[in-house]
């Protein structure tokens, strides 16, 4: 039983990280296609290819993961399991909810969310204070942080051509979309990648099938790099909507910044922070703070109110959903 638990939680785990992709193809590639930068075609190849370096470049945002939000140590092996089962049924719950209604919901914070309530229904310890450490504040302040400096970082742009011409410095913003957008894909699958990892080892570790002393093995990060880079590839056309044309009509410039900005704060959080953040947070409101620069009315504020209201419901609806599922499971943790 523990061994087909096993087996289960691994492809569920690849069906998540699937998901991810597919749910958060807009992150890396809208604000390109918006602006007519990249074809949708080679956007969705590109981001593709780099979500799949990107999920070999660390592990720390995977330990953090494993170790980090839930404490299974204790709890019977079939316990733990399902634990992670029905975490993970919460977060592709959401997802899948998500993308239907084209909002760019954080799969991140769904798939934490999931570990959560799973946890609390299963009767697992859950790590409060290092959840409002490496999630509550990341979730917070990275929005934050990515509006403010892309709006800091666009009235610079601004300044500095404010004499050049329009169509040629048009033209060269989109030729560096595309350094940005890859720079942004990668530092997604840096992120989001590892969150899949982080719940496969989890279950690896609850079953003695690995030692936390040899790290992640290599055929976990092979397979969730493969298979974000899979769901990347199947694109995510509704959020890519929402992201590159509902919330503002964006131009090159503001969309190589708002990508820019982006992966600045991807990449810091995971390799000096060590903190799962919200690439669609993160991309999102440097969108916004972007296009504030133009003026304050160009940016959809209705649009960003239903965004900000499924960021909000995006944890306690996936833990919900997970607690109900490790509930009817519970027979199975003996």
């Amino acid at each position: 039983m523990e061994a087909a638990l096993v087996v289960l939680v691994v492809a569920l785990a690849l069906a998540f990280d699937w998901t991810n992709g597919f749910h958060d193809a807009a992150n890396a590639i809208a604000t390109s296609v918006s602006t007519r930068a990249l074809t949708p075609g080679v956007a969705l190849a590109m981001a593709a290819v780099m979500n799949f370096l990107g999920a070999l470049l660390g592990t720390a945002v995977a330990e953090t993961i494993a170790t980090s939000i839930v404490n299974l140590e204790g709890a019977s092996t079939s316990a733990e399991l399902v634990v992670v089962l029905g975490a993970l049924v919460g977060a592709i719950a959401w997802n899948l909810v998500t993308w239907w209604f084209g909002l760019p919901s954080s799969s991140t914070h769904a798939l934490i969310g999931g570990l959560v309530g799973a946890g609390l229904a299963g009767g697992i310890a859950v790590h409060w204070g290092e959840i409002v450490d490496k999630v509550v504040l990341p979730m917070v302040i990275s929005p934050l942080v990515g509006f403010g400096l892309a709006f800091v970082v666009m009235i610079g742009v601004l300044w500095a051509f404010a004499k050049a011409a329009p169509g040629r410095t048009a033209r060269r913003f989109r030729l560096a979309q595309t350094v940005s957008a890859a720079a942004m894909a990668l530092g997604h699958g840096l992120q989001d990648a590892q969150k899949t990892m982080g719940v496969i080892f989890l279950a690896l570790l609850a079953a003695g099938w690995a030692d936390p002393a040899d790290g992640i093995p290599l055929w976990v990060k092979l397979a969730a790099a493969a298979a974000i880079s899979a769901g990347t590839y199947a694109g995510g056309w509704r959020i890519m909507r929402t992201l590159g044309r509902r919330i503002i009509e964006l131009d090159p410039a503001r969309g190589f910044v708002a990508e820019s900005v982006s992966a600045v704060v991807l990449y810091a959080n995971a390799f000096v922070l060590h903190a799962p953040v919200s690439t669609t947070h993160t991309i999102t409101s440097a969108i916004m703070g972007a296009g504030a620069t133009h003026r304050l009315s160009a940016v959809r504020w209705g649009v960003a109110g239903n965004i900000a209201t499924a960021w909000i419901l995006t944890i306690p609806a996936a833990a919900l959903v997970a607690a109900l599922v490790t509930w009817l499971l519970r027979p199975l943790a003996g």
